[in-house]
């Protein structure tokens, strides 16, 4: 995957999921689910067990329409890891040497920042997008309009606290996209209902189409 691969599917899509779960096999069917819901962006932390198992499972079975990225990589070795794994994309929760050696790996990077220098400095360093962290504890929707004046071209995903009423007001204040955990995923990946998974899918789909900005 491209970098400008990536930024499309983001655009069209405007909905990446973000699967932390405690049990490596419910967190594959977690992610398996979520791409036969309609969500095919689906980021897997590597902060899950044997997350570089539940990256290869997934770039095998999730089928040809997913698009599976490694999160919270930090090191460079996870990240060459996560690309031998599969992982067509990376995703970061701050600076970090992971977020270099994907770009000589030549793997798209997602990268965390928070403050307008973070944001413009991960930018400039390549960064598809900017994953913006937590943004439910800064100001929400209205922190990512106040980003959006002077920044307008850069790309920004707010992460953290995104439920289903939020989400549509992140798009509509200029979000790229959302990046979604626990008010999506639930309990699934350690476990817990494919079919409230299923569920919160489609609410989640629904709020993302109705958020769009014209």
């Amino acid at each position: 995957m491209t970098p400008d691969e990536l930024s499309h599917a983001l655009r069209r899509h405007r909905l990446l999921a973000v699967v932390r779960g405690t049990e490596a096999d419910a967190a594959l069917h977690t992610v398996l689910e979520l791409v036969q819901c309609g969500i095919p962006l689906v980021e897997v932390s590597l902060t899950t067990p044997d997350a570089f198992a539940v990256l290869a499972g997934a770039a095998q079975e999730a089928g040809p329409g997913a698009m599976i990225g490694a999160g919270t990589v930090l090191t460079g070795d996870e990240a060459r890891r996560a690309r031998d794994a599969g992982a067509t994309y990376i995703v970061t929760p701050a600076s970090a040497e992971g977020e270099r050696v994907a770009h000589e790996l030549g793997l798209p990077v997602i990268a965390g920042a928070l403050t307008p220098t973070e944001i413009v400095a991960a930018h400039q360093a390549g960064a598809t997008a900017i994953k913006v962290f937590p943004a439910s504890m800064h100001g929400g929707p209205s922190y990512i309009r106040a980003l959006r004046d002077p920044l307008p071209h850069i790309p920004l995903i707010p992460v953290g606290g995104v439920d289903v009423e939020a989400a549509h007001a992140y798009l509509a204040a200029g979000a790229l996209a959302v990046g979604v955990g626990s008010p999506l995923v639930g309990d699934a990946a350690s476990g817990g209902s494919l079919e409230l998974l299923r569920k919160r899918a489609t609410a989640f789909i629904e709020s993302v189409a109705a958020g769009r900005a014209p």
